[in-house]
């Protein structure tokens, strides 16, 4: 017998394609670094690979670090992260689907013990790198699992400026092509495709998933997207809105102290409208807050807010409409506080605003905040755009059609991109399809009370949505609940489920209230 498997992996090293008979399952494709070598030899359209090799377990180091593909054990002494990695393929690719493309990917095979499926990684902001830290966790699941650089290199949206294929490429085709050249590949290094495909994303990642689900409904059986920035436009006008305001208006700021203090405030105001007092807000679009119960009465102290301050709270959490479709631009939540800046939203999220007008929008690389005009930019930035980045399309209906399974999570503390955006999206898609029962078989939304942006926060803000959508797709068990920990110095202090939207995590009325088995799932009364 032994001597059968070797004449038919010599065969494979000779002939790519060729199978062993019988087998569904190429034992050579699995174990051969001389297979992953002649990767090398794929006719891919519209794709060139540029590197093909094995990589030893625990022995890889990104690019980045060294210049080349593995750093030896002096440079691997410095990733302490990826010495757990099993033996895998590692195999990068350059995409150019269009004549101004030039796409990145990278696609990690396991040489021994893959599962029979397919995963892939999204990003974050304007960034475009290959995300090796993300490619970690389904590698050593025994996933196939690939990640894009979205077209370009840098962490600024400058890469679009007199390129609109580049634009097209980040805001969607460089995703599609990866997984379309990752199934390719997988299928001829393993002599077939895979069992199932995911995708998993958080904050552009998530609007990357989102795009896939509403343009590309046949490309992923699941897709988990959390804190999606689907309103990509409108979450850059609301940070710059409130930015130009702030700039000009020092004595409006917020000092980290004040910042805290009305934390704090809205935490006793909403703290138990779940029916329970634990220190976090579970519904704050139902709080009801006003800060104005902080404004002062008479001279500033330290524990009032100005009048200007007391506006550019409200400022923060207003949602003013969209002129060009009506659409509220949503603003941030009571329970975000903490997580504000001295000009409101995030310093990534005024980074990602301010490029998006400069470069996208006004194509002026000398545009600045001071020049935004909120009720004329928003309207020329969705016109400009036209559905390339943003991802808003409610009708799903093609993607469950074809079987697919989506899991949506976002933090309510989230100070980068507003909770409310998610739960819009999630109103529009049952008000499209008819109700929330015709679409809770295929899409379930978790949102997290005390979750700040893609985790952190005071909450319970660790979960493992990739075994909850493994289940569903794979065995048909629907995530009823999801249960998420809190940490502290790495030790699990709290436990809670998170309930599909709209039902909320509700005291049972014994146990610890940081126990998750104290909580029942049930929608408000």
């Amino acid at each position: 017998m032994r001597s059968v498997i070797t004449l038919n992996r010599t065969v494979k090293f000779i002939s790519i394609g060729i199978c062993l008979i019988g087998s569904g399952l190429s034992l050579a494709a699995e174990q051969s670094p001389l297979w992953c070598q002649n990767i090398n030899s794929l006719n891919l359209p519209n794709a060139v690979v540029t590197v093909a090799e094995v990589v030893a377990a625990g022995d890889f180091t990104p690019p980045s670090a060294t210049g080349s593909s593995n750093g030896g054990r002096e440079a691997q002494s410095r990733n302490p992260i990826y010495q757990g990695l099993p033996e895998f393929c590692r195999v990068a690719i350059t995409l150019r689907p269009s004549n101004d493309s030039e796409i990145n990917m990278e696609l990690w095979l396991p040489t021994e013990s893959w599962n029979g499926k397919y995963l892939s990684v999204g990003n974050g902001a304007f960034t475009g790198n290959v995300r090796h830290t993300a490619l970690i966790n389904p590698l050593t699941r025994g996933y196939a699992t690939s990640s894009t650089d979205t077209g370009h290199l840098g962490n600024t949206a400058s890469f679009g400026l007199g390129h609109p294929e580049k634009v097209i490429d980040f805001g969607w085709r460089a995703v599609h092509e990866m997984t379309r050249v990752s199934k390719q590949v997988i299928a001829r290094y393993y002599d077939r495709a895979p069992r199932y495909s995911y995708w998993e994303g958080c904050s552009a990642g998530g609007r990357q998933a989102m795009k896939e689900a509403q343009d590309f409904p046949a490309d992923y059986d699941g897709i988990i997207a959390g804190a999606p920035g689907l309103d990509w436009t409108g979450r850059a006008a609301a940070s710059l809105r409130v930015a130009k305001h702030l700039q000009a208006n020092e004595s409006a700021r917020l000092s980290s102290a004040e910042r805290d203090m009305l934390y704090q405030a809205a935490v006793n105001s909403c703290d138990t409208n779940d029916g329970v007092k634990d220190g976090l807000i579970s519904r704050p679009e139902q709080c009801g807050f006003d800060p104005r119960v902080l404004q002062c009465k008479g001279e500033k102290t330290a524990a009032c807010l100005t009048t200007a301050q007391v506006s550019t709270v409200q400022m923060l959490y207003a949602s003013p409409a969209n002129p060009a479709s009506g659409r509220a631009i949503t603003g941030l939540l009571p329970g975000s506080e903490a997580g504000w800046t001295d000009l409101g939203w995030t310093q990534s999220a005024r980074a990602t605003g301010l490029d998006q007008f400069r470069y996208l929008v006004h194509a002026d690389a000398e545009w600045s905040v001071a020049d935004f005009d909120f009720e004329n930019d928003i309207v020329k930035a969705e016109k400009t755009d036209s559905n390339t980045l943003n991802a808003l399309n409610p009708d799903l209906q093609p993607f469950f059609e074809n079987g697919g399974k989506l899991i949506q999570y976002h933090g309510w503390s989230d100070p980068q991109i507003s909770p409310s955006n998610t739960t819009q999206y999630y109103q529009s898609v049952t008000d499209l399809l008819g109700g929330r029962n015709s679409v809770h078989d295929s899409y379930r939304l978790f949102m997290a009370p005390g979750m700040g942006h893609c985790g952190g926060g005071p909450g319970p803000n660790s979960f493992d949505m990739l075994s909850s959508l493994e289940a569903w797709v794979e065995q048909g068990v629907a995530p009823d609940s999801v249960v998420a920990v809190h940490r502290t110095e790495g030790e699990v202090d709290r436990s809670r489920v998170l309930c599909p939207f709209p039902e909320v995590a509700t005291y049972a009325g014994v146990g610890s209230i940081d126990n998750a088995e104290s909580f029942v799932c049930r929608v408000p009364q």
